[in-house]
């Protein structure tokens, strides 16, 4: 059976079909968390240009957890399942493992904190306008935020490839 990765990623180091899905899912959620953070600094960005009119905004921003962005916690989770399954190839012990472990943390913990609530504020002000005047400072501040984490997710992904 073929895999479907390409074999830059798979390297010499792959050991089946379960590693081949673990290692898919695994890209899979990174594309995704990266996705979910790109997308709400567009979405910020769309919001302070047109304001609320737009229905693509307006559903953006209705009221919720933002689910998707968490698919970032399953980055090192597969990792890990990773690490297991590779028998000793791949370790904590490998400095570039380490590397995207560290600017994965800072990514999820800035999203936590800064990102994520930021975004719950605008969907409150996008519910009910009077809630919030400064919507226009709350917009820039997402779309720093999710300027700078999509880098560093960048940065890490690059990492975690080339396995320096």
């Amino acid at each position: 059976m073929a895999s479907v990765l390409p074999a830059s990623l798979l390297a010499e180091h792959a050991r089946g079909a379960a590693y081949d899905l673990v290692l898919l899912a695994h890209v899979l959620a990174a594309l995704v968390g990266l996705g979910a953070v790109a997308v709400a600094g567009a979405y910020a960005w769309a919001l302070s240009r047109a304001g609320p009119a737009s229905e693509s905004v307006r559903r953006y921003y209705r009221p919720g957890v933002n689910w998707v962005g968490r698919a970032l916690f399953l980055v090192p989770v597969l990792g890990v399942v990773l690490m297991a399954m590779s028998h000793g190839d791949w370790s904590f012990s490998d400095g570039w493992i380490n590397i995207g472990l560290a600017l994965w943390a800072v990514v999820a913990v800035v999203a936590e904190m800064a990102l994520w609530p930021e975004e719950r504020r605008i969907q409150a002000a996008v519910a009910d306008p009077s809630v919030d005047a400064d919507q226009r400072t709350r917009c820039l501040r997402v779309e720093a935020l999710a300027s700078v984490l999509s880098v560093v997710l960048i940065v890490a992904t690059v990492v975690m490839v080339a396995k320096p």
